[in-house]
């Protein structure tokens, strides 16, 4: 009559094991969820840095465009990145990156129209049962493109040069960008296209 004690006696110890092999599980599934949190804030960063560096980039190029405007033969340049920056769009990268609890860690142009970023999580994964995951601190990185939008036609040769000082202003090339036809009037800024107008930003596939 005493066997079934001792039988229940013997359980209890894998009992426990059992019960401490599963709580170690959870805990370790717990923190492979931290880690990918984690990963995932730090490319939330890195698409956000990238983006603002593209933006900052494409709002430099329209400034640059506006400047040349009166001389339709150095617009492509400006289409196709050419045109000199007067301000790092680092700046801009790395304090998207501080808005998404992340350092920028890198930050390049990745060709003439494109900008890549790199950074690394302010906050680590946490304590867990994984050793080491209190000090790990989550990379990533992310590119950005900037695309022209706009098409346009050069006059005849001679028609469309800059004007001598006082002479009428020339006629300037239609602008097409995606579906609109703009007509520009230099005296009528308000009826330019702005920089979303002129390019498009988005991330690299």
């Amino acid at each position: 009559m005493t066997r079934p004690v001792r039988d229940a006696g013997q359980a209890f110890p894998i009992y426990l094991t059992v019960v401490a092999g599963l709580l170690f599980l959870a805990l370790a599934y717990l923190a492979v969820g931290q880690a990918a949190v984690n990963r995932g804030g730090a490319q939330t960063a890195a698409d956000a840095a990238a983006l603002a560096a593209a933006q900052d980039v494409r709002d430099q190029l329209t400034g640059q465009w506006l400047k040349v405007l009166l001389d339709p033969a150095q617009w492509q340049a400006v289409f196709d990145g050419a045109a000199p920056l007067d301000d790092d769009p680092c700046g801009r990268a790395g304090e998207l990156a501080g808005q998404n609890d992340a350092r920028l860690t890198g930050c390049a142009p990745a060709g003439p129209l494109k900008y890549s970023a790199e950074v690394r999580t302010d906050k680590s994964v946490g304590h867990s049962v994984v050793p080491g995951t209190e000090k790990f601190r989550s990379t990533a990185s992310a590119t950005a493109e900037i695309e022209p939008l706009c098409t346009f036609e050069l006059p005849p040769k001679g028609a469309g040069d800059a004007p001598a000082h006082g002479a009428a202003k020339p006629d300037l090339p239609r602008l097409t960008c995606k579906d609109k036809v703009w007509d520009l009037d230099p005296d009528d800024p308000s009826g330019l296209p702005g920089p979303e107008d002129l390019f498009d930003v988005h991330l690299a596939d």
